[in-house]
């Protein structure tokens, strides 16, 4: 991670790790010889827009987008301007049910993550065109340390788990301290069957409101 961040401290121990030298050296060695995405200052944008201190939710992703100019650092999220995949426009419909808020007509999520809203992916890159093709490389170890230290937040956070993958996620997670959302997962495959009305826009306000945390801004700017 190369800014300079207060996730550095927490995470310093596992940056110190062998796996993580192991992890680095395939990661520049595929951007050797292949496009991987998102772009190197890229890659822990999520831990720069959001420091701990002020997670109160985490989103939890899987791979980066592999497509062309997608992946920016931000699970689910695009840059201005660039076409809002399948799952985001999704994200968008069950967030006007849920909340009155209307799509902004662009995918970006920066503003969540500037408010709190901690979006994370378990795999930090990807090889273009090859969804899952920098999995069981070492960051699902680094990400889940990312979980492990947002849930020994002495504050309640909001976990938000869509689908399978995610909702693993729960074995490392406190629920006596903290909240789980979980709910199908927003791809077109699987959204009508439990993700569309699980209302988690609503239902992660009303867990911060009764533990007297300051709800999420759920609006984002056109």
């Amino acid at each position: 991670m190369a800014a300079k961040t207060d996730w550095n401290p927490v995470l310093h121990e596992e940056l110190a790790k062998p796996y993580w030298a192991d992890l680095q050296q395939f990661v520049r060695a595929e951007r050797e010889r292949h496009t991987v995405y998102p772009p190197d200052e890229d890659v822990f944008a999520a831990l720069h827009l959001t420091p701990v201190a002020e997670v109160k939710v985490l989103i939890v992703g899987q791979d980066p987008y592999h497509g062309a100019g997608q992946a920016h650092g931000l699970c689910f999220s695009v840059r201005h301007g660039v076409a809002i995949p399948p799952s985001l426009r999704n994200i968008f419909i069950e967030l006007r049910d849920d909340m009155g808020i209307e799509p902004p007509g662009h995918g970006s999520l920066d503003t969540w993550a500037r408010n709190g809203v901690l979006l994370l992916n378990t795999s930090l890159t990807v090889r273009a065109g090859q969804a899952a093709s920098h999995q069981g490389k070492g960051w699902e170890t680094f990400t889940d340390e990312v979980i492990r230290v947002v849930n020994a937040k002495e504050e309640l956070v909001v976990f938000i788990l869509w689908g399978a993958h995610a909702r693993k996620k729960k074995a490392i997670i406190d629920e006596h301290r903290h909240v789980v959302i979980e709910s199908a997962h927003p791809s077109p495959l699987s959204a009508r069957n439990g993700f569309f009305g699980s209302r988690p826009f609503s239902r992660t306000n009303s867990a911060l409101a009764a533990a007297g945390r300051t709800p999420v801004d759920w609006r984002l700017p056109a």
